[in-house]
C-alpha cells in the first residue's frame, strides 16, 4: 500500500491547524495499537471525526526497514486526511528521517510522550520523555527545521507529572520549539484507571498560547462536551469510546446498525484481517447484544460465519 502511494504525484494534504482555527472543538480519533488503521479511520470519518492518528510506530524500525513501512503505514489519496502519523522516538534525527518519509502522504507527525507500557519506557520511548523536556524540545525543533512544508504539523501527546509545574514547563519548552499543539492525557505514568485530572488539563491550557487537546475517559458526545467545558481544550481525543461506538461524534448513544453495515463494507473493501474485523465488531456490539449473544458471536472464527450471523440476527 505504501509503495502504491509513493508513486502518486499528489495526495490531498490539508493543514491540520485549519481545524483549530475554525473555532469548533476538534474531534479526534486517538492513536490505538492495532485499531486506528486505515479501515477504522475511514469509518469514524463518516461519523463526524475531524482528525485521525495512526497507531504508534517505532520511528527507528520505520526508517530502517521497508517491510516495517509497508506494514505499519497505509493511507489513500483522497479520504484519509487530515492524518497524523504518531511515532515513538528518542533521537531527533531518527524522528526527522521518519517525518521526511511520511511528509508527502500525511499532514503531520506526533511524538508519543505518553505511552506508559513497560517495554516503551525501558527502550526510552513514550512517557519517560516527559522527564526529558530538553530532548523533546530538540526533537520538535529539528523536525520543524528539516521539513520544509510549513503546513506540516508537529505535535506531542503527553501524560502529566505529579508536580504539574514540571508539565507546564515541558509544554512551554515544546511551544517555544514550534510544536503545533499538545494532547494531554490527564493521568500520570503510574495511573491507569484512576479518575482523569481534567483540572490539570485546564491549567496547562491556560498556560499555553497554542491549541491543547484533552484526552482520557471520554465515552460519549456528552462526555466530550463536559470535558471541553471543564478544560477549555481546543480539541477532544477519544480512544476506547470510539471503539465501542464509532458514531459517537455524530451524537449516537450506541453504535447504529448503519455503522455496523458501514464497517462490514469498509473492512471487506480494505481486506482487513479477520481478527481485526471481528474485534472491532465485538467492541461495537458490546452495548447492543445480550450476554448469550456475545457467547456465540465472540467465538466465531471466520469472516463468512460473522457475515452469516449479522445477516441472520440483524439483517446486516
Amino acid at each position: 500500500m505504501f509503495g502504491d502511494i509513493r508513486e502518486t504525484k499528489e495526495c490531498q494534504l490539508r493543514d491540520p491547524m485549519d481545524l483549530f482555527r475554525s473555532g469548533q472543538v476538534v474531534k479526534i480519533c486517538a492513536p490505538m495499537v492495532r485499531y486506528s488503521k486505515l479501515a477504522f479511520r475511514t469509518l469514524v470519518r463518516k461519523y463526524n471525526c475531524d482528525l485521525c492518528y495512526t497507531p504508534m510506530i517505532v520511528a527507528a524500525d520505520f526508517v530502517r526497514s521497508a517491510k516495517a513501512r509497508d506494514s505499519e503505514f497505509t493511507t489513500n489519496k483522497v479520504g484519509d486526511h487530515p492524518l497524523i502519523v504518531q511515532f515513538a522516538a528518542k533521537e531527533a534525527q531518527v524522528l526527522c528521517d521518519a517525518a521526511r518519509i511520511v511528509c508527502p502522504f500525511a499532514d503531520g507527525i506526533d511524538l508519543n510522550c505518553g505511552c506508559p507500557q513497560r517495554w516503551a519506557i525501558s527502550e526510552g520511548y513514550g512517557a519517560c520523555l516527559i522527564n526529558k523536556p530538553e530532548l523533546v524540545k530538540d526533537m520538535v525543533r529539528q523536525v520543524r527545521s528539516q521539513i520544509d512544508n510549513p503546513k506540516f504539523s508537529v505535535s506531542i501527546k503527553i501524560r502529566i507529572h505529579e508536580d504539574l509545574k514540571r508539565t507546564v514547563d515541558l509544554c512551554q519548552k515544546a511551544e517555544a520549539a514550534g510544536v503545533s499543539w499538545i494532547t494531554v492525557h490527564g493521568r500520570s505514568i503510574e495511573e491507569r484507571h484512576q479518575p482523569v485530572h481534567y483540572d490539570a488539563i485546564k491549567i496547562i491550557k491556560q498556560s499555553m498560547s497554542i491549541p491543547v487537546v484533552a484526552n482520557g475517559d471520554i465515552k460519549t458526545l456528552k462526555d466530550a462536551e463536559n470535558v471541553h467545558h471543564l478544560t477549555e481544550a481546543d480539541g477532544i481525543m477519544v480512544a476506547r469510546g470510539l471503539l465501542a461506538n464509532p458514531a459517537m461524534f455524530a451524537g449516537y448513544e450506541e453504535t447504529p446498525f448503519q455503522c455496523i453495515q458501514d464497517w462490514v463494507d469498509i473492512a471487506l473493501e480494505h481486506g482487513t484481517p479477520f481478527t481485526c474485523f471481528h474485534h472491532h465488531l465485538m467492541y461495537m456490539m458490546e452495548r447492543i447484544t445480550s450476554k448469550q449473544e456475545k457467547k456465540v458471536f465472540n467465538v466465531l472464527s471466520s469472516t463468512s460465519a460473522v457475515l452469516d450471523y449479522l445477516n441472520d440476527h440483524y439483517g446486516v
